[in-house]
C-alpha cells in the first residue's frame, strides 16, 4: 500500500458548510465531513450542542447562528471530550457547560495529549489556535440523563447517556416533540467511524440499539449531512453498526488467527473500502481503529492514550 499523508494533515482544502433550520428553532451546521454543530432555542435561551476545535472556529457558527437569534446561551453541551469538539467553548460566554461525568474524568487523564494528538492529526480545524485559552472544563455533568425544559410549548431537550461507544462519556441531545437527535459522534452519515477511543462491542451492539430506540425521524451525526426522515435515520445506524461490525469480524479473525497488526489492518481496509472508503477521514481513521480494537482483542478495556508520538508510530507501521 502507498505512503500515505500523515492522518489529515494534507487536507487542507476549505470546506463548503450548510446551516439548516430542522425545525422552528433548531439548527445545525454541517461541513462536508468536518465536524457538526447545532443548536437549541428555548423561550427566552440558547442550548449549543457542539464546541468546534477553536474559539475562531466556532465564532464563525456563532455569526451565522446569531442571524437568528440574540437569545443568551444558557447551556453548551459537549458530547464528548475530543479536541475538535471542545476547545472552542470560551467563544459561547456559555452560563453552564455540560457533559457526561466520564467525559470531566477523560479531560482531567488525557485532555492535553488529546488536544496535541488532534492538532497533529487535522490541523486545518484548529483557526488559530493561539486563541484557544487551555482545557475545557464541564461546570455540570451528570450519569444517565438530564432534561431541560426549553418553555412556553417548546417542550424538553433531554441529554442521554445512551451507554460506552466512540468514548467511554458519550451523550446525545433529543428533541422529542421534533424527534430530532443529535447523535453526536455515536453516528455519522456517510462519513467513516473514528473508534480509536472506542468500546467496540458496546457500541456496536446495546449502545447503537438504545439510540435507535429513541426513534428519531432527523439525525445529525457528528460528521456529514443531516439524515432526515426515518429511513434515512435508521440507514445511518445501519451503516455505522455495518462499519464496527465488519471492523471487529476482520480484525478479530486476525488477532485470533495468530495474525499481526499489519495483517488485520489490510484484512479490515479491505473490507471497508468498498462501501467507505470515499467517505470523509475513512484513511485517516483506519489505522487508530484496527490499533484500538487490536487492543480490545488483547483484553486491554480502557483506551490507552494517544500522544503525538504514538498517532506517529502506528501510523507509520499501518499507513506508513
Amino acid at each position: 500500500m502507498a505512503t500515505k499523508p500523515f492522518a489529515s494533515s494534507a487536507d487542507t482544502a476549505p470546506k463548503t458548510e450548510t446551516f439548516a433550520e430542522l425545525a422552528d428553532g433548531v439548527y445545525a451546521l454541517t461541513a462536508e465531513g468536518d465536524p457538526n454543530v447545532g443548536a437549541i432555542e428555548a423561550e427566552d435561551f440558547l442550548v449549543c450542542f457542539e464546541a468546534r476545535a477553536t474559539p475562531v472556529a466556532a465564532s464563525r457558527w456563532l455569526a451565522q447562528l446569531r442571524e437568528r437569534t440574540e437569545k443568551p446561551i444558557r447551556h453548551l453541551v459537549l458530547s464528548h471530550y475530543h479536541a475538535v469538539r471542545v476547545l472552542g467553548a470560551s467563544a459561547f460566554s456559555a452560563q453552564e457547560i455540560i457533559t457526561h461525568t466520564r467525559t470531566r474524568e477523560l479531560i482531567a487523564e488525557r485532555g492535553q495529549q488529546d488536544w496535541d494528538s488532534e492538532f497533529g492529526r487535522m490541523p486545518r480545524l484548529f483557526e488559530e489556535p493561539s486563541s484557544i485559552p487551555g482545557l475545557t472544563w464541564p461546570t455540570l455533568t451528570f450519569d444517565d440523563r438530564m432534561v431541560i425544559p426549553l418553555g412556553g410549548d417548546r417542550g424538553d431537550l433531554v441529554l442521554q447517556y445512551c451507554g460506552r461507544g466512540h468514548t467511554a462519556g458519550d451523550i446525545v441531545a433529543w428533541l422529542p416533540k421534533h424527534r430530532i437527535l443529535f447523535a453526536g459522534d455515536l453516528v455519522e452519515a456517510q462519513a467513516a467511524l473514528y473508534t480509536g477511543d472506542a468500546f467496540h462491542n458496546d457500541w456496536a451492539t446495546s449502545t447503537l440499539d438504545n439510540v435507535a430506540a429513541l426513534g428519531a425521524e432527523h439525525l445529525i451525526g457528528g460528521r456529514g449531512a443531516v439524515a432526515s426522515g426515518a429511513q434515512a435515520v435508521a440507514d445511518a445506524i445501519a451503516s455505522s453498526r455495518h462499519f464496527l461490525d465488519e471492523l471487529r469480524r476482520t480484525v478479530r479473525w486476525v488477532h485470533d488467527g495468530g495474525g499481526a497488526l499489519a495483517d488485520a489492518f489490510r484484512a479490515a481496509h479491505t473490507a471497508l473500502v468498498a462501501d467507505y472508503g470515499g467517505w470523509p477521514i475513512f484513511e485517516h481513521c483506519l489505522p487508530f481503529n484496527v490499533q484500538r480494537y487490536w487492543d480490545e482483542c488483547d483484553g486491554i478495556d480502557w483506551p490507552r492514550i494517544w500522544t503525538a508520538e504514538r498517532d506517529r508510530e502506528v501510523w507509520d507501521a499501518l499507513q506508513g
